[in-house]
């Protein structure tokens, strides 16, 4: 069987890929604003130690299933049982429905490469006060449902730059198309962040950011919500349980190494957290310095990279035109994390389908563009962007993440045997793990997510709106009935069949 599938053709090409699906734009922000509202430094510990946990294991498991089945989630939940094979296609829509939003926002970042390219040759001057170009880009709604508000025409037209650019790497495959692209974009968006977080580093006031970041608040670390945010901040930034691990781990060689894979393509995701946080709060520790601002100021969330950072890069230097190429940089920086990890989320699907439909992958990658294409247009109306975005966002996120990957560890330490799952794992390693990983994933793992499941359902219940019940349920109901239509179409592929 091994022979009839594509393979990744080098190991440094599979890391480059496996990192780049790995971080992403939330790394960004998301990372530092957990650290920074949850105590601080004393958020680090819980982090690291869900990082050893939960983290580095389940990306273990994904990766030896993933090469075991020779398969993307769909296969591997069916070797599991048949009737099993439907959470696997639910697991796939996950990246599906993220791709969607996720392609929006990075649509943003090509507007301000743009816009920064313009500010370099006078033709617009706009970094002291990016504020105006993002709200003209993502405009104004009255609530999720203000249809009527409009849509944006920037994101509208520049979203069919990103869904391009996913169609043309995803349909070459994965040697010729991820693995190369890989091979590039990973690197040069480590060396630029390296270079961004240097550079702040140098600011004035960038030490009032590094002590709100790093300081211990250790009062805090006794509280089991802290806990809980650093386990869902680990699956949120290690793309686990969404199927594209699981899909990447299918196209490695029997006689690679996923232990020491593992380990690295965790450890560099959080490095890159890190990183992230030191250059974003020492940006937003010299602007609170030299603007006299609070630290939430630029709110939570995408607002920090479209809005405090062009703020930063223009009191770096006075001469325009540098000021528009170190833009152009950075938000080229965001662009290249964005596709890195939504061609990944592309390929999960992809990898699924292809295990069991006779359909050809260009075919098959340019219908999913297509309908990725639309959505993407519905998220990028104002009422879309502003509301609808955070509200699938959380739901996805919150609830159905974190449920697949207490299901799949539950159901894989069941029907197949973690101890078999290890010892496939160690036959070809650098090194062995030991029955510390058993115990992890059989008692420790599952214990952690149950309690992170039912701590986001009760507060979803606590906070349930008319917009969380149409656009966030909505749309995880749109999944089930998604994933049941594509398990109850029969295998076309030999391949497929699991006795």
């Amino acid at each position: 069987m091994e022979e009839k599938r594509e393979l990744w053709s080098s190991r440094k090409g599979f890391i480059y890929a496996a990192v780049g699906a790995a971080i992403g734009l939330g790394n960004l922000w998301r990372f530092p604003f957990q650290a920074y509202k949850n105590g601080g430094g004393a958020f680090f510990l819980p982090y690291i130690v869900a990082l050893f946990t939960c983290g580095i294991p389940l990306m273990i498991l994904e990766y030896q299933l993933g090469r075991k089945v020779r398969g993307g989630s769909t296969k591997a939940f069916r070797m599991l049982g048949k009737r099993y094979e439907w959470l696997g296609w639910l697991q796939v829509m996950i990246p599906i429905v993220v791709m969607m939003f996720y392609c929006t926002i990075i649509s943003v970042a090509v507007v301000f490469m743009v816009w920064s390219l313009g500010h370099a040759f006078g033709v617009v001057n706009w970094m002291s006060d990016p504020g105006k170009l993002m709200e003209i880009i993502v405009g104004n709604a009255n609530g999720p449902f203000d249809f009527s508000a409009g849509i944006s025409g920037y994101m509208l037209s520049f979203i069919l730059i990103v869904w391009f650019s996913n169609w043309i790497i995803v349909k070459k495959g994965i040697s010729s198309g991820i693995e190369k692209c890989s091979k590039i974009f990973t690197p040069l968006l480590m060396v630029l962040m390296l270079i961004f977080m240097i550079n702040s580093l140098r600011l004035k006031g960038a030490v009032i950011g590094l002590n709100a970041l790093f300081t211990p608040d250790f009062e805090k670390i006794l509280n089991p919500s802290i806990w809980v945010a650093a386990y869902a901040q680990v699956f949120f930034s290690t793309t686990l349980a969404v199927g594209v691990m699981i899909a990447y781990g299918s196209y490695v060689p029997k006689k690679w190494d996923v232990v020491n894979s593992s380990f690295i393509t965790v450890l560099a995701n959080a490095s890159f957290d890190i990183i992230s946080g030191i250059t974003v709060f020492s940006t937003l520790g010299y602007l609170v310095n030299s603007m006299g601002v609070e630290f939430n100021s630029f709110g939570s969330g995408a607002g920090i990279a479209f809005i405090a950072f062009p703020i930063a890069i223009s009191a770096i230097t006075a001469n325009q035109f540098l000021q528009g190429i170190i833009g152009f940089i950075f938000f080229f920086c965001l662009f290249i994390a964005g596709l890195s990890s939504s061609i990944s989320m592309l390929e999960s699907f992809a990898t699924g389908a292809l295990d069991k439909f006779k359909i050809s992958r260009e075919r098959l990658v340019g219908v999913i563009s297509l309908i990725g294409l639309v959505g993407s247009a519905a998220f990028s109306t104002y009422a879309g962007f502003n509301y609808i975005l955070d509200i699938v966002d959380s739901h996805v996120g919150n609830y159905i993440i974190a449920t697949l990957g207490l299901v799949e560890t539950v159901l894989v330490c069941r029907y197949y045997g973690i101890e078999k799952i290890r010892e496939e794992a160690n036959e070809y390693s650098d090194f062995e793990i030991g029955r510390w990983f058993d115990i992890l994933l059989k008692y420790v793992t599952p214990t952690i997510l149950g309690i992170t499941v039912i701590t986001n359902l009760i507060k979803g219940i606590q906070n349930l709106t008319l917009g969380n019940l149409v656009f966030g349920w909505g749309t995880i109901l749109l999944m089930v009935i998604c994933a049941t239509l594509f398990y109850r179409r029969a295998w076309e592929m030999e391949r497929g069949e699991l006795k």
